[in-house]
Parts: C-alpha cells; structure tokens; sequence
C-alpha cells in the first residue's frame, strides 16, 4: 500500500560548500516523494539550494527538482565550466582561499584587510551572472506549488527581510548570501542587504502561518556545539561564525518550544497559536570528520561526498521519523537547544 504524502515545510540553513550535504537531504526526499512542500525558507547556499529545487520542479516536477539541483551544485564545483573570475569568486562564497593565476585585481579582490569598498570600487560580482545563467528567475517567480522564503539582513535597521518567489531575481540570492568582508552590500529598492544568516538561518517564523502544515524540517549544516576550546586564530574566526550564524536559530527555536509549553500547560489557546512540530537532519550528526575548515573544498567529489551524506541522512530520518509527521515533534527542543 502506498504510503499517503504528507506536508512539511523545510527550513534550509547556510553554510558555504556545506551546503551539498542538504542537496543531497532534498534529492532522498524528491526520490522518496512521500513529503509534499509547503513552505521552503532558505538563507545563502540554503537560498540557492531552494531557489535550485523551485526551478527544477516547475520544469519538471520532482524529477525535474533533481536534476536542476545536481546541474547548479555541479557548475559551483572546481570542475564546473566557470571562468577565473566567477571561479574566485564561487571560492570566496564557499569559503575557499583564491585560486591562484587569476590576476592581480582578484587576489585584491580578497584581501581580507581592506573593505570591499576600497579594493572593489566599481562592484564588479561575476556571482550575479553565474545566478542568472544557472537559474530561470522568470519561472522561480511564477511559482505557485509552495511558498519561498529568502533571508537577508538590512544593513541601516539590523532586522531580517524575507523576500518573497513574485519577487525573487538573482540580487535577492546575492543579498542572502553577501558576506560584508567580501562584497558589497547589495542594494535593493534602495535598502542595503548584507547576509541573512547574521539575523535568520535559516528564518522559522515564515514558515509558522499561511501553510497547511505545521510540521516544520530544518536542515542544519553548522554545529550547535563543538568540543574544545579553539585556540589558532582561523579555528577562533571559524567557532565565532557558527556561533553568529546560529544565535537567531537558537532564540526562534526556544520560542517555539517557550509557546508549545504555554498551549500544552492551557495558558495559551491552540487555536491561536500554532504548535510548530519540529524535526530536524543535521550535518554534524551524518559526517563526524567534517569541520570548518572543509568548506575549503569547492571539489566535485567533495561535493558528491556531502550529497551522498545527505542523502543516506535523510533516508535514516524518514525510516525513523516518517510517521511522526502531522503527530508529534521528532526532537526535543529543550534538551537540544535550551
């Protein structure tokens, strides 16, 4: 007997060439086609792998989704066919050092003591043309099967934007992903945008209302917790930026649990609040060898590896938890992230 699909919303998190392992998360469950999509929330490579997914699957549904996603991380890796410059700075949004022979403006392109302001002046970014090539915004746009959410943070007010599919174009992927060492802000209807994971990665609360689902699947890439005490100043930078860019997920996570505790305690009405159901496929819980420091690796087969991860992440988590969805949360809040 066919298994019934059943609606979940996914919440995609950040994380550079990390973000393979939730390729391949979403390609196990396109294959395994029992989960149907509400609501996709994304930042960065969580942004670009949702934006992939949404293209693909209005060219060719799931199958389609598949092979879109597999076509966008194979044009990211070292292998793909990229000029020196869209390879620099592929690199640099991965989280790799430059390749070298790419020239002298490159090389100054990242130097990390000067502002991009300085050494970039005329805000050239081969990543928009790179985005514009890969995926057809025109349909991504039109997309009605589920909703899309894409974070970035605004500069002047400090607060996260969710940009909508009716408005996405390749800026509002820049802007999700746009690293203020690195880039230039990117300027949107006049507001600047620097990355979203400062203040949402990947953002929960687009996913709490306007859906039918309240099961909510985050796909987490950077560790919560991390044994020892770095002491190298790339291993401190490195500890600091996951704590950064999962400060926002911690508090919105606690929320959650805070308001279930209040609906099931009868202090606050279910049918005013919604109950999130939250489950949850993690990075640091599939690959036990992988740190910070691999998001150095732009390589095709380092990718194929996270992909493979992903997937077999995935399976595991439907095997153990497909049940749970519409029923129950499949991990404990407060234990994990109070």
């Amino acid at each position: 007997m066919t298994a019934p699909i059943k609606r979940i919303s996914l919440a995609l998190q950040g994380g550079g060439a990390h973000g393979a392992f939730t390729w391949g998360v979403l390609d196990q469950l396109l294959e395994d086609g029992r989960l149907g999509f509400d609501s996709i929330s994304g930042t960065s490579a969580g942004a670009m792998n949702a934006v992939a997914l949404a293209d693909g699957w209005l060219a060719g549904g799931r199958d389609g989704a598949r092979t879109q996603l597999e076509a966008f991380w194979r044009a990211m890796s070292r292998d793909g066919a990229l000029g020196a410059g869209q390879r620099a700075v592929l690199d640099r949004f991965l989280g790799s050092a430059p390749m070298t022979g790419v020239g002298e403006f490159w090389m100054g392109l990242f130097r990390q003591s000067a502002s991009p302001y300085d050494f970039n002046p005329l805000n050239i970014n081969p990543l928009k043309d790179f985005l514009e090539r890969e995926i057809d915004f025109a349909r991504v746009r039109a997309c009605k099967q589920f909703r899309l959410h894409i974070a970035a943070t605004n500069v002047e007010s400090g607060k996260v934007r969710i940009f909508d599919a009716p408005e996405l174009t390749a800026d509002h992927l820049m802007a999700s992903a746009c690293l203020p060492t690195v880039f230039q802000a990117v300027e949107i209807d006049g507001q600047s945008y620097w990355d979203g994971g400062y203040m949402g990665n990947p953002a929960l609360y687009p996913l709490f209302y306007g859906t039918g689902s309240n099961d909510v699947l985050l796909v987490q890439i950077n560790p919560i917790e991390r044994k020892g005490t770095p002491k190298t100043p790339r291993d401190i930078q490195n500890r600091l930026n996951e704590i950064t860019f999962n400060a926002t997920l911690l508090r919105e996570l606690r929320a959650i649990d805070f308001v279930a505790r209040l609906i099931d305690e009868g202090k606050l009405s279910a049918q005013d609040y919604k109950r999130v159901l939250m489950h949850r496929i993690a990075l640091s819980e599939a690959l036990t060898d992988i740190d910070a420091s691999t998001k150095l690796s732009a390589r095709w087969d380092f990718f194929v590896r996270l992909k493979n991860a992903g997937r077999a992440a995935a399976r595991k988590w439907l095997a153990a938890h497909y049940e749970d969805i519409g029923v129950r949360p499949s991990i404990d809040l407060r234990a994990e992230y109070g």
